[in-house]
């Protein structure tokens, strides 16, 4: 079998954690070829964050600091890793060269005085090209044939929007399938840093947060795989979030509909594009604990067997959202209202994450991030009110808690059994929506009321006894 393993930061960021990603991956290796994706270890691409916010407040100094925590970190590492003398010398090398380059690309923001997009994706790229060269260092120390490749010499090509790209796929499928299979005749394991491209330009381009499940994905459609596997520090998809439902479940299969669904509202640990280079080629995906292997974790698949098509499968919730209710009398019948408010909104960069509008169509209620309120409210005022916005009503820490099952389709009495659970414990609902293909339910309460609509939802569908 052709197997894609990805692995999260948490996965190889200590010794012992990297040497047992290593011995399983050789394991693996003798019945399967195997291509290896990896995130950057915890905390190195929040140290790379914080160096492009030092330059911007012109303090070099702080930045070639974090540079060489990044580097000794690696550093110490490799020498604690690698047991070969040669393997170690060349690794450290390498890791040299990596922060050389990393010290002149700071020394070059430096005297420019800025941080465009272009030259943040290469600044935390090197996460990744670190990360890589130390995974397949160790593997090569255990005794198999490792070598390390950036998205870019593996082939990925995408297009110019630098920390939102988006892969050209024809040109990276030809080009990952030849590399990767020279490789795989060499009988040689590729560790391929994720998260990050380059454009047809040749410059570094990156998928935004959580990219490196893009960049497996991506790789498994270019060479055939079998399978896919995220590996990281949980064990799967859950029912809910076990720091809020303590008897949340691991959840065997589910949909690639309905993954789509769990990575939008709150399972951090899928990219939200993740499944778009599977849908077509309908690979399996398992989402497993690298630090738990003999759990099979969950299987994402295109059809689900019929066993597993419970109502509801999750409840997950996002917390820190502000609701915005937008009013104004000039909005009834007026065609092309609605549009006017999402392409100012658009223009300034803003997503909307939750849309609501009651029939009279006086008002449209949004839901957007915290972080993005003011820039919405401030938009929004400037550009609309007192034409087609009369008033704008705010409220801030809010949740979104969405209901995520295929089950719910046709199944009638979901919404009255969700409101009867959070009447009990006294929470109030501010906005309610669903979709047409009945997948997900979504609602709108107090940041204070999520952990007690969460768990009297997650209670009222015994989620706890599902398959």
């Amino acid at each position: 079998m052709k197997l894609v393993l990805k692995y999260g930061g948490t996965s190889i960021s200590n010794t012992k954690d990297i040497q047992s990603v290593a011995k399983h991956v050789i394991s693996l290796s003798k019945k399967h070829q195997l291509a290896i994706v990896c995130s950057a270890t915890s905390g190195t691409t929040d140290d790379l964050i914080e160096i492009s916010e030092s330059i911007k407040k012109e303090n070099k100094s702080k930045a070639e600091q974090l540079a060489s925590k990044i580097t000794n970190r690696h550093k110490q590492l490799a020498k604690q890793i690698i047991k070969k003398s040669n393997i170690q010398k060349k690794l450290l090398i390498k890791l040299n060269d990596d922060f050389k380059e990393l010290l002149a690309l700071i020394d070059g923001l430096v005297l420019l005085g800025e941080v465009t997009s272009r030259s943040m994706d290469y600044l935390i790229s090197f996460g990744e090209r670190f990360s890589g060269k130390l995974l397949a260092a160790t593997i090569n120390d255990l005794g198999k044939k490792s070598i390390p490749q950036t998205g870019k010499e593996i082939g990925i090509v995408t297009d110019s929007n630098f920390s939102e790209s988006k892969p050209l796929m024809d040109t990276t499928r030809l080009r990952v399938s030849k590399n990767i299979d020279t490789l795989f005749s060499k009988k040689t394991i590729p560790v391929i840093g994720g998260f990050s491209g380059a454009d047809q330009h040749g410059h570094t381009t990156t998928f935004g947060r959580g990219g490196s499940d893009y960049s497996a994905t991506i790789i498994g459609s270019c060479i055939k795989a079998d399978e896919i596997w995220l590996m990281s520090d949980v064990d799967g998809l859950m029912t809910a979030d076990p720091k809020i439902v303590k008897n949340a479940k691991l959840l065997k299969e589910v949909s690639y509909t309905e993954a789509i669904e769990m990575a939008l509202f709150g399972a951090k640990q899928i990219h939200p594009r993740t499944f778009e280079p599977l849908l077509a080629k309908k690979i399996p995906m398992k989402i497993r604990n690298s630090l738990n292997v003999k759990n099979e974790g969950t299987l994402v698949t295109s059809s689900p067997s019929a066993s597993v098509k419970n109502t509801v499968k999750c409840v997950s919730n996002i917390r820190n959202n502000g609701l915005i209710d937008i009013q104004g009398g000039s909005m009834i019948g007026t065609p092309g209202t609605a549009a006017k408010i999402f392409a100012t909104l658009a223009k300034a960069g803003i997503n909307v994450m939750m849309i609501s509008q009651n029939p009279s169509e006086s008002s449209i209620t949004i839901v957007v991030k915290n972080t993005d309120l003011d820039k919405a409210v401030s938009v929004l005022e400037m550009d609309l009110l007192g034409k087609i916005i009369k008033k704008l009503e705010v409220t801030t820490g809010v949740s979104i808690i969405a209901l995520i099952g295929s089950g719910m389709r046709g199944t009638i009495g979901v919404a009255s059994k969700v409101f009867a659970a959070i009447e009990k414990n006294k929470v109030n609902v501010s906005m309610i929506t669903q979709g047409s293909s009945e997948l997900n339910l979504a609602l709108v309460v107090k940041n204070s009321d999520t952990k007690s609509a969460v768990r009297a939802i997650h209670d009222a569908f015994t989620l706890d006894k599902i398959n």
